[in-house]
């Protein structure tokens, strides 16, 4: 399957992601979409003549190109629906992207996957609870990918959180590539590619659209395993997140606020109608998701082994991603080979890193 004809069919005018999914059942593939004849698009159900001469307009496979030439020179990744890399997750979504674009290097498909989300005017309390969430998220071992929405307050609040705790995470954009909104946050973005990524589903020439920013919430919820909402007004998009969580059967979590505070009214209200689960801080979050006993384990690790500021190097290298090759791990501490290799061993012999065949190395 070709990737001109993968983009073109996210590109169509009309054709959202239901309809787009079940012309690649019907035909197999994108590529003999485009070659079909009329007659046989408009059988397949939800598209009619309309939809049909969309399909056939030759400019779509032209703008397809273009975002080819634009993704190669930006070094941008796709990801197709049928990809290993797409996030496994959101495949579990009906309404999930056909195809999305990602610039960074995290693992979409790690084992945890935590969204926070929240007020764009948040207050101190929510950013203390947020920062102290996603710090504790890595002091007990569990590593996450942190995902949001680079947005003002929580969202920029959970990213900075991450970036200082060297944990992943990845910002789901409302627009192309070509840009980055608010403008304020590019230096923030920067550091996020470099350490998690960007990940959207539009073009790079994809307008600002302020639907589009509601439209990208359902992948900050589907990519999840937990929704947090830090902090919420009695409307937002946070809320709206939250509901489509709920919707995908994913767990949501909300942080409760006095009762007399605009900024929690949300919160509180998600909490009331039982559309999340009250949580004070990391243990809440542990005991209803499971993780206790991994925290265990980590704990006594961190309790009976010392490490070298080398070592340490090395160990947050891994922390950011699932596996790592050699290559990269030199790549990202700026170590030699030799030297790599003498402390991966070491962690090795300590129980904090296991091998894998081709030189493939990942914390235990």
């Amino acid at each position: 399957m070709s990737l001109k004809h993968k983009i073109a069919l996210s590109m169509i005018s009309g054709i959202g992601s239901i309809n787009a999914k079940k012309l690649i059942a019907f035909f197999g593939d994108a590529e003999h979409i485009f070659k079909a004849k009329k007659a046989d698009l408009i059988k397949v159900q939800g598209i009619g003549a309309f939809l049909a001469n969309e399909i056939l307009n030759k400019s779509v496979l032209d703008n397809a190109e273009k975002e080819m030439v634009f993704l190669e020179k930006n070094g941008i990744k796709s990801y197709f629906l049928l990809d290993k890399e797409y996030p496994e997750r959101l495949k579990h979504c009906e309404d999930s992207p056909i195809i999305m674009y990602f610039k960074g290097n995290a693992n979409l498909n790690k084992q945890k996957i935590i969204s926070i989300v929240g007020t764009r005017n948040a207050t101190q309390y929510g950013k203390e609870h947020c920062n102290e969430l996603v710090k504790n998220l890595q002091i007990n071992g569990h590593n996450p990918l942190i995902v949001s929405g680079l947005a003002y307050g929580i969202d920029i609040c959970a990213h900075k959180a991450a970036l200082k705790n060297n944990l992943s995470t990845i910002a789901v954009l409302g627009h192309g590539l070509r840009t980055l909104y608010p403008a304020s946050h590019k230096k923030f973005a920067r550091e996020i590619i470099d350490s998690g990524g960007l990940l959207t589903e539009f073009p790079g020439k994809a307008k600002l659209d302020p639907s589009n920013f509601v439209k990208r919430n359902r992948i900050i919820a589907g990519m999840a395993d937990a929704t947090i909402v830090v902090e919420s007004g009695a409307k937002g998009g946070s809320l709206i997140t939250a509901d489509i969580a709920n919707s995908y059967n994913r767990d949501v979590f909300a942080f409760p606020g006095r009762v007399n505070d605009k900024q929690s009214i949300g919160c509180n209200r998600l909490i009331k109608t039982n559309r999340a689960a009250l949580i004070e801080n990391i243990n809440d979050l542990e005991y209803m998701l499971g993780w206790e006993k991994h925290k265990k384990q980590a704990i006594q690790k961190q309790l009976f082994i010392e490490l070298s500021a080398d070592e340490q190097i090395v160990v947050d290298a891994l922390k950011a991603e699932e596996n790592l090759s050699i290559d990269i791990i030199c790549l990202k501490t700026n170590f030699p080979m030799s030297k790599v290799s003498s402390i991966l061993l070491k962690l090795e012999f300590s129980g904090l890193v296991k091998s894998f065949p081709g030189k493939i190395y990942k914390l235990d």
